[in-house]
This record gives C-alpha cells, sequence and structure tokens, in this order.
C-alpha cells in the first residue's frame, strides 16, 4: 500500500506502508479522492504552521471519501462496495472536554495528517486505510464520491456558523473565498442570511463565491475602497466570517462590523495586533471557530440531499502519481480552488 507522506517543506515522496490490521469494529477502505486542505499546504510549503512543524515523515491528507473493501466482525449497517465519506476527527470521548460536548476540543484527539501531537497522526492520503466505523458516513448513489470529499471543508464552514449564532436575516460578510469560505457562504444561503457579501484578492474564489450563493462580490485587490460604503454609521454588517487568516482582512472587518456585531476568525494566521479601543468601543465579538464533530454529520446529509452543491469548489483533479503537481497547482490560487487527488477506488 502506497501512502503520500511529507519528509520535509517540498520533500513530499509515494512511501510504501504496510496495510493496517482490521479491528471487529472497523473497515477497510479504499479511498477514492482526498482534498488538498490549507493545512496540508503549510506542512507541502513550510513543514508546518505558527508553532506545529513536522518532526517525522507524515502522511498528509484528511479530506477523503471511498468505498468499503472489508468490513469487521462486528460492525453493522456497512458492506462491501458501500461509498462512504469519512469524518477524519477521532475524539477520545472520556476526557473533560469530549463530556462536555466539545469533542473539537478533544485533549486526546487523533485527526488525520497532524502534526499537533508527537508521534504526529498520520494522515489518509493513501491506497487503503483502516477507520472505526464511526467515522463512516454512507454516500448517496447519485452523489459523486469527489463531492463526498468535501464534507470535511463544509463541516468546518457549518461549525464557524455555529460558533456565530443565528444568521438568520442579517447582513453577512466573508473575507477569504477559498474552498471553506465558498462552502460557508453556500452554508449560510442555506441558514437563511439575507445578503452575503464576498471580498477576496483574487477572480477565481469570486467567480465560485458567486456560483456559491454570493449576492455581491469585490475584489480588494482591484477595489481597494470596495468595503467603504459599508462602513458608514458604524458598520452594516451584523456578522463577519474571516476566513482567509489575514490580519488586514480582520481589523479591516472592525470598520464595517456593525456595533455589537459578530467576527468569527476561520483563517489560521500569524499573531495579530487589533485595536482594542475600536473593538470595546463598538462592542464587538470576536470568535474563534476549531474543526468540528458532529457537524460532519449534517455536512454530508447536505451534500447527499443536494441541499448544497459543492462541486463548483472543485477546480482540478489529479491522479495520486502527479500529487507532487497537484500540490504546487493548489498553492496558485491564481487558477485553482479546491484540488483533489484520485485515488483510483
Amino acid at each position: 500500500m502506497r501512502a503520500l507522506v511529507c519528509h520535509a517543506p517540498l520533500d513530499l515522496r509515494l512511501d510504501s506502508f504496510a496495510a493496517e490490521a482490521l479491528g471487529p469494529q472497523q473497515l477497510r477502505v479504499r479511498v477514492a479522492f482526498g482534498g488538498i486542505c490549507g493545512s496540508d499546504l503549510h506542512y507541502f510549503q513550510h513543514g508546518g504552521f505558527g508553532t506545529v512543524r513536522i518532526k517525522e515523515p507524515m502522511v498528509l491528507g484528511h479530506e477523503v471519501s471511498g468505498v468499503v473493501e472489508r468490513v469487521g466482525s462486528e460492525v453493522a449497517g456497512f458492506h462491501v462496495g458501500q461509498r462512504i465519506a469519512i469524518s477524519p476527527s477521532r475524539p477520545c470521548g472520556l476526557c473533560r472536554f469530549c463530556q462536555l460536548g466539545q469533542h473539537n476540543h478533544c485533549s486526546d484527539m487523533r485527526f488525520y495528517g497532524s502534526a499537533m501531537r508527537f508521534p504526529h497522526v498520520q494522515g489518509a492520503f493513501r491506497e487503503t486505510l483502516v477507520i472505526d466505523a464511526s467515522q463512516a458516513h454512507a454516500v448517496a448513489d447519485e452523489l459523486p464520491l469527489s463531492e463526498a470529499a468535501l464534507a470535511e471543508p463544509l463541516s468546518v464552514g457549518l461549525h464557524a456558523i455555529s460558533r456565530a449564532g443565528s444568521v438568520f436575516g442579517k447582513r453577512v460578510l466573508v473575507t477569504g473565498c477559498g474552498p471553506i469560505g465558498a462552502l460557508l457562504i453556500a452554508a449560510l444561503r442555506r441558514a437563511g442570511a439575507a445578503q452575503i457579501v464576498a471580498a477576496d484578492l483574487a477572480d477565481v474564489p469570486l467567480a465560485c463565491a458567486k456560483k456559491m450563493g454570493a449576492d455581491e462580490t469585490i475584489n480588494l485587490a482591484t477595489q481597494a475602497d470596495g468595503l467603504a460604503p459599508y462602513a458608514r454609521e458604524k458598520g452594516q454588517f451584523d456578522v463577519m466570517f474571516e476566513a482567509s487568516g489575514s490580519d488586514k482582512a480582520l481589523r479591516a472587518g472592525l470598520d464595517v462590523v456593525a456595533p455589537r456585531g459578530v467576527i468569527v476568525a476561520i483563517g489560521l494566521g500569524g499573531d495579530i495586533l487589533l485595536p482594542l479601543n475600536q473593538i470595546v468601543g463598538k462592542e464587538l465579538e470576536l470568535r474563534g471557530t476549531f474543526r468540528f464533530h458532529t457537524e460532519f454529520a449534517v455536512a454530508v446529509r447536505f451534500l447527499n440531499q443536494r441541499l448544497i452543491d459543492g462541486g463548483p469548489v472543485i477546480s482540478h483533479t489529479l491522479d495520486f502519481e502527479h500529487a507532487n503537481e497537484a500540490f504546487e497547482l493548489a498553492g496558485d490560487k491564481r487558477q485553482a480552488m479546491k484540488v483533489q487527488i484520485a485515488f483510483g477506488a
């Protein structure tokens, strides 16, 4: 069995791995599609992000779908040949955060392709994968497995919305319209947002944002003052989702979000200096959002029922053997949205 392993920055290899043993409550899955996430790119380009660094070779990937190849002796509800989306979230269920229902903050989380702990949690970009049956979510016959692999980034958007509170009837700004931002926009439309304005620095993600349901798009690279009209009367937006990880974008939101508005930070960036006088004076709420857990099942249901169409987010699909090219392409925001790797299942 082969896997896609990051050894160091810009050192990505197809390495051979021994097949994992199958437990009684597990499934062996042939991986079909895997989407390259921003965190995968950080590992590939820089060897990590923030203080998180690769300290040993690590299999990348956590956005995957596949086909069940073998079923454990104690598993019910799944069969050989079944098409599934795979949740990468594997909380312990025992720590105090899990007991509080905050599974995404699990003290012993095993999340595919993460260097946050050592030894690292090996990822899902491999030809076959053994998973706990609880990670498997059935995919509708009419849903392509490529779109099923979008359940993970859609889950991130759904959790961000839950962190914001109700968006029904509200005016919303989304900055950063990569795959998560675009899927977030579709989820905001499903959640009843009255107006959605999308801002980015490139035309390709903004065109996708429009397809996913944005009412207005603003290219801040060519329209530097594009958000200025929304700063009048102390700000026009009730909620802002910052999905780019840009400190400039986050600070700009302070001007256009109305008093007592909510800013949800999704994108990973570096340390940011914020004008506390403005936050205090407008009584703004800045909230973080991190991963997801229960939202994964909802994301799969939305995709299965075609309540959200993720197709426009997928811009390129390359074969497993061309994984290095796929990662190079994924890093070029001028032409790529979600780049997926096809594993051949």
